[in-house]
This record gives structure tokens, sequence and C-alpha cells, in this order.
């Protein structure tokens, strides 16, 4: 039964590790090893009976395990070794539990019975009893772990921490410089979208990288993009819309090809430059009509992003520009929008890593009927493959 346990304790530290939890497995492993020790000793002493009235001197059950004058420095050696590694993991276990806490004082109990087993001073009701109470808590504390995990919430109790550490810092961070709300939460969605229909600027994630958003429904805003970024004026901002759909709604004078090549490379990362016309009020573009794209063009595009799409559907058509300094490289993660521009916006839709590092590819389709498709800029899809996409759907 003891190496069993000794098994069950090494089973026990190498789940703690697995689920990081360090000073949990720490203390099983040191458990297993002493366990599976104290339990050696013992099996060779009761299995040896017949050693015992034959060939070493009876009543000395050390003798057993060889465990006599000349050698039994080491045995005492480890034994001590055990209570002072034991004592520092009582200490830890303080600061987490009561069951741990417990846990960590029976076995410096048990690691005092395993020194006087060696030295031949042992009494065997001690050893019993350490054993049962040590068996109890473990049962306690495995029941409790299990249970509580299995249900999420603390069915079973395992007890306050007996003190817990002073940090020397400041116990809660500094707060971010604008809202930083999780795009997984609809409450964050809700909380971005309302900053923006007030005419706030946000960063928010892309299919490709991070980006800079504002209301079309604002033109101050998208002016306040200009000067977050340091833009330069004649650089226009493209639109972002959630569906194609929306594009139908608004009846723009686009050709058949230029829908068929719409619908292969929508949604994604493809950006498509068209005429510009008053069919952009009817998207839904407002009063930034002016301050979107150049006079006479105006790329669009539709992220494959369901938490921008679902964005874009509670605020309406938005004004979009990567979420960088002009001219430096652009923000693949939600922290480095926080570090570089958060305090100039209103907030930012944290979402962890970008799906891309560079931003989309920009395709001018003004003239697609009359001389083709040309690449503005090269980005996350390959020229191409865009290429390859236009011929396909120009040769059907």
């Amino acid at each position: 039964l003891i190496l069993i346990g000794g098994f069950v304790q090494l089973l026990a530290g190498f789940l703690a590790f697995r689920k990081y939890d360090h000073l949990g497995g720490a203390a099983f492993l040191t458990f297993s090893a002493l366990w599976s020790s104290y339990g050696a000793t013992r099996i060779i002493t009761a299995a040896s009976p017949s050693l015992q009235n034959t060939t070493l001197p009876s009543g000395n059950a050390s003798h057993l395990v060889n465990i006599g004058a000349g050698n039994s420095e080491g045995f005492t050696a480890g034994s001590i070794a055990f209570l002072v590694l034991n004592a520092f993991l009582i200490v830890l276990a303080s600061s987490f539990n009561a069951v741990l806490l417990c846990m960590t004082l029976a076995m410096e109990v048990l690691t005092i019975c395993f020194l006087l087993f060696t030295l031949d001073n042992l009494p065997l009701p001690f050893e019993i009893v350490m054993l049962s109470i040590f068996s109890i808590i473990c049962f306690y504390g495995a029941t409790a772990s299990l249970a509580n995990c299995m249900f999420g919430k603390d069915l079973m109790m395992m007890g306050p921490p007996l003190f817990t550490a002073e940090s020397s810092k400041k116990d809660t961070e500094d707060p971010p410089p604008c809202v930083c709300p999780k795009s997984h939460c609809t409450s964050g969605l809700r909380t971005i979208a309302d900053l923006l229909n007030t005419g706030a600027v946000c960063g928010v994630p892309t299919d490709t990288v991070y980006a800079l958003a504002a209301s079309c429904k604002h033109p101050q805003a998208i002016e306040k993009v200009y000067r977050i970024k340091d833009r330069p004026q004649e650089k226009p901002i493209c639109i972002f819309i959630s569906n194609l759909d929306q594009l139908r709604a608004a009846s723009p004078p686009i050709s058949p090809l230029l829908w068929e090549f719409m619908e292969k490379v929508y949604p994604g990362g493809i950006g498509c430059i068209i005429k510009k016309g008053e069919w952009l009020k009817k998207l839904g573009v407002g009063a930034g009509y002016s301050r979107v794209g150049t006079q006479d063009s105006i790329m669009i595009r539709v992220p494959d992003l369901t938490v921008l799409v679902h964005l874009i559907d509670m605020t309406g058509p938005l004004a979009i520009t990567s979420a960088n300094p002009s001219g430096e490289v652009d923000s693949t993660h939600h922290d480095m929008v926080i570090s570089r521009l958060g305090h100039k916006l209103e907030g930012v839709l944290c979402d962890g890593e970008s799906d891309e590092v560079v931003a989309s590819t920009v395709v001018n389709c003004t003239k697609i009927d009359e001389s083709g498709i040309t690449i503005v800029r090269e980005g996350c899809i390959p020229a191409g493959k865009v290429m390859q996409i236009f011929e396909s759907v120009k040769n059907r």
C-alpha cells in the first residue's frame, strides 16, 4: 500500500505540472520520493522474517535493510534532507490553502517517522496514527479538488491560506490609457460600438492587422484619425462594410464583371478601389463622404473577421486605416496599439494576436472592364493569386 501511495503521489505531481501548478508538482514529487523510500524499507522488513531469525540479530529491523553501524549515516542524512526540503514546502503551502498546509505538515511528521525508523526507535502506534491522518487528508484533498474542478465552484472547502505574501509592487497595475474591452464579450463589442457612434476613434482587430476605426457618420472623427497617425492628408482612407449585400442595396454603378470579382474576393484580405458616387450615402457613409477615399474613388473591403463584421453591423460603415504611426510597422497585437496610440484613442477592442503580419492587398478596379485591374499595394494576398482570380472570373 505504501508503494502504491508513492506511485499515486508521483502521478499527482505530473498532473500538477501539466496544470502549471509548480508548487503542487514539487510537493507531490517530493512526497513520492519519501513515500517510496519509506515504503521500500518497510516492505523489506516485513518480507524477511527468516532473515530476522537466522542471519541477523533479532529485534533490529534496520539491519534487515543493512541499516547498521557504518552505513546508517546515509539514511539518517537523507531523512534530515527530506525534513529540510519539506519545511520549505510547508512555508509555501501556508500561502495557498489549509488542506495543502495540513498535508505538508503531516508529511513532515512522517519524515520524522522515517528518521526514527532508520535509528530503530519508531513506536508502531505512532506510525499507524500518522499514516492514518495523512491518508485522510490526502483523500479529502483529492476528492475536494476533483469535485471543485468538475463543477466549477467550491463545493468542498479547501480552507483559506495561513498568510498572504505582501508584494513590493503596486497592488493594482496602472490603468490603461483608454477603454480596453475584450472582443469575445458582447458587452465589450457594445462599448466600442457606442464610442464609435458618438464620434470616437478606436483601435479594432481586422482579418489582417489592427486598425484605427472611425464612424463614417462623423467627419470630425475621421479628421482625428489623420492627427492621431500623423497621416498625410493626401493619403485616402478606405471604408469597411460587413457584407456585399449592403453594397448591392446602395445600387452603385458596378459592372457584372466587377460584381463577380468582388464576390470572389469578399470577405477577405483584398480591398477594391471603385468609382465614388452619391450611392455611398445610401450605403450609410453620411457626413463623412468627403473625408473617405479620393474625389473620384473609394476603396471598399469586407473583412473576414466575425467580431469586426458584428461591430460594423452595429455602427454602419467604418473609416479604416492601420493602427500605427504613419511610416512605422503595422500593429499585430492589441498591446502594440495601446502602447503606441492608446493615449490618443478612446478605446481599443482587444483580440490578441492578429491573423496576419501585413495589411491587405489593394486592387484598383476603376477600369476593370476596359483594361483590367492593377495591384496598388501587395499585402497578405499575393499579387499573383489576385490576378489568377481575376483571370478566372474574366474568362468565365
